[in-house]
């Protein structure tokens, strides 16, 4: 028998990636397509301009493509995995009747208004995804969390009337519900010609973008956590009930049916950080990493290693976007004097993700009443051996990477291995396609010296809190 291929799609906060895997979970190609910047059309409003989700979906799928070289027979389904808490409005042929709305946009946090005549459905992005590619108005019930008339318990639409009083969200405007590893619908002519991918091949659901990531990383049992480095940086792991009433624990749907993933508090714009600051830097620091050969961001971590264990007293506060019940939270940063260095700047900015989330880790442990002998790092930061140092040295225990840190693709390939039978279930799954490539023991020396900062990070933010509530009145 030929090899057989899976077709994982993984839109994300800043790009679309789609991804080739063979049934051992090995990429074969990829193609890949950033979004652009997003359209702030006034404050807490952030939308995504045009039909960007479909139209980087469109070029990234005909670069993947341009890149295979074995028989598209031989390819047997996609993966569909879009970002979470993103709302799109609909015409009745399914097109965009306004931009959509990121995550980031205070509007998905609210019930919806209707102001808007064009619109006839509303959903989430893998929503739309779904239609543009299928032509079908379903979508995955495990994208579905948040101002939405959903029963998370039941894994279905609510059978309660005030949830759609509540939301604004009659049942007529959205769209029927599958579960993750169902077939969505099949992929059509026009939606290949403008895509590249196969006509007539199945599209399976999966879940939320960090649940899939999760099952693409292998994140199982009471003693693993998974760190995602993400636009929006959170941690997870498995979970088998809807628990109520949590502080640090946010159950959300799994990518595996009926069962739950633990999220933990998290940093907006967490890795967006790393561009942000590369960036500032100019084209003058891109030219000087290009001449040796590497990028900025290696660049970055070369000069970082050179720096000793807590950045010489150099912290960062992460509050790079105020959560909308915060608006006065900025970032800071906090402790210069004349030893610090460009490259102090950015182990400090590494640090301060780390500490942050060994802070959600503990909360969220201590919650569950749980330890952890293991930390799954995934998201392009973990190509960093130095940011994987720095995440075994303030966690004390063992981080690992795997050969797949895109983890998001590969999970949505495991749900399509399910779908068309591939694996009998997502054990098997798992356990055959997720593959460690290394991993990084804590330095007893350098945990010590974390242990001493993260008392005084730990605490950090009511004593600047104040101030910034005090700056807010000035620059709101």
């Amino acid at each position: 028998m030929s090899e057989k291929y899976i077709i994982g799609i993984d839109e994300g906060s800043q790009s679309a990636k789609i991804l080739i895997f063979d049934t051992k979970g090995r990429i074969v190609c990829e193609g890949k397509e950033a979004l652009r910047p997003y359209n702030l059309p006034k404050v807490g409003y952030v939308e995504h301009p045009d039909d960007d989700w479909w139209t980087a979906i469109c070029v990234a799928g005909k670069k993947c493509m341009a890149n295979f070289k074995g028989d598209v027979k031989d390819i047997i389904g996609i993966g569909l995995c879009t970002i979470r808490y993103c709302r799109a409005y609909l015409k009745e042929d399914g097109t965009l009747a306004q931009p959509a709305l990121s995550w980031m946009d205070v509007r998905v946090a609210q019930p919806y208004e209707h102001t808007n005549g064009d619109v006839k459905y509303i959903v989430a992005s893998s929503g739309y995804i779904t239609h543009r590619l299928t032509g079908e108005r379903k979508d995955t019930v495990a994208n579905y969390e948040g101002v939405w008339p959903i029963d998370i318990d039941n894994w279905r639409w609510s059978d309660e009337e005030e949830a759609y009083k509540t939301t604004g969200m009659p049942r007529e405007m959205l769209f029927d519900l599958v579960m993750p590893g169902e077939i969505l619908g099949y992929v059509t002519k026009a939606a290949s010609l403008a895509t590249g991918l196969p006509e007539g091949l199945p599209v399976v659901a999966t879940s939320n973008d960090k649940a899939v990531e999760g099952l693409g990383s292998g994140c199982v049992g009471e003693t693993t956590a998974c760190v995602s480095l993400g636009t929006y940086t959170a941690a997870m792991m498995e979970g088998k009930e809807n628990l109520k009433n949590t502080k640090a624990v946010w159950p959300k749907f799994s990518c595996i049916p009926n069962k739950y993933l633990y999220d933990s508090n998290g940093i907006r714009r967490g890795m967006w950080m790393i561009s942000w600051f590369k960036d500032i830097l100019g084209e003058g620091y891109e030219i000087v990493a290009k001449n040796k050969g590497i990028s900025p961001e290696e660049l970055l971590s070369e000069e970082a290693a050179e720096v000793s264990v807590g950045s010489d007293g150099l912290v960062m506060v992460l509050d790079w976007l105020a959560p909308v019940d915060a608006q006065y939270k900025k970032g800071m940063m906090i402790g210069f004097d004349g030893r610090h260095t460009r490259g102090h700047i950015y182990r400090s900015l590494l640090e301060a993700v780390a500490m942050t989330m060994k802070r959600h880790v503990n909360d969220m442990t201590d919650e569950l009443k749980v330890g952890l002998d293991k930390i799954i790092i995934t998201g392009g930061g973990s190509n960093s051996d130095l940011f994987m140092q720095i995440f075994a040295d303030v966690f004390g225990i063992k981080a690992v990477r795997n050969e797949v840190n895109g983890a998001a693709g590969l999970g949505s390939a495991i749900c399509v291995a399910i779908a068309c039978g591939v694996y009998e279930n997502f054990d098997e799954a798992i356990e055959n396609m997720v593959r460690i490539k290394d991993e990084f023991i804590p330095k007893d020396e350098n945990v010590e010296i974390y242990k001493r900062i993260s008392e005084v990070y730990d605490g950090i933010t009511e004593y600047t809190d104040p101030l910034l509530k005090q700056m807010h009145k000035v620059f709101k």
